[in-house]
This record gives structure tokens, sequence and C-alpha cells, in this order.
């Protein structure tokens, strides 16, 4: 049976469609998403974040235990697919 996650998004600068790291991201996303069987409604978003950022229900996934970084830069830390799957399971968990 299929979990549902709330409030998935990515965010990414208003060059999203132009910066380097954005499009692996989403494909790291939606692999996970269909690794673990999940559906969720995703936004993309364009505005004062890091790019490429992966929020889950208002989470960044590189970073669960500080507030979504906010800014327009290119991040170092990009969300692996390893971290977006632990944020998705517990996500889906409620933990």
């Amino acid at each position: 049976m299929a979990a549902e996650v709330t409030k998935l998004c990515v965010s990414s600068f208003s060059a999203a469609q132009a910066a380097p790291n954005a499009a692996a991201a989403r494909e790291a996303w939606s692999q996970c998403l269909a690794t673990l069987g999940m559906s969720a409604d995703i936004t993309e978003r364009i505005g004062e974040f890091p790019s490429p950022t992966v929020l889950i229900n208002g989470n960044d996934v590189m970073r669960p235990d500080q507030p979504a970084p906010t800014g327009q830069y290119c991040r170092l830390d990009l969300p692996t697919p390893d971290r977006i799957l632990v944020a998705l399971r517990q996500a889906a968990t409620g933990s």
C-alpha cells in the first residue's frame, strides 16, 4: 500500500532551469518516491532558497534538525537519494 506524504517540494532560485544540480535533485526525489511506492504532491517553488533544496513536510532533507535555509545560491550539500529516502520514510511513519 502506497503512503502519502504532504508538502514535499523542491525549491530552486529563479534560474532553476539552468541550475546545474536542479535536474539531478528532481530525478532523485522522483526515483525515491518510486522506490518506496509512495505518492506525493510535489510543488516546485522559485524564490529565496538555495538550489536545489528538497523539503519534506517543511524540513530540509540535508539539515532536518535546522530551519529551512534561505538565500539564492547554489548548494554544496546537494540532496542525496539516501537522505531523501530517510526523510520520506520518517514522514510516512510520522517519526
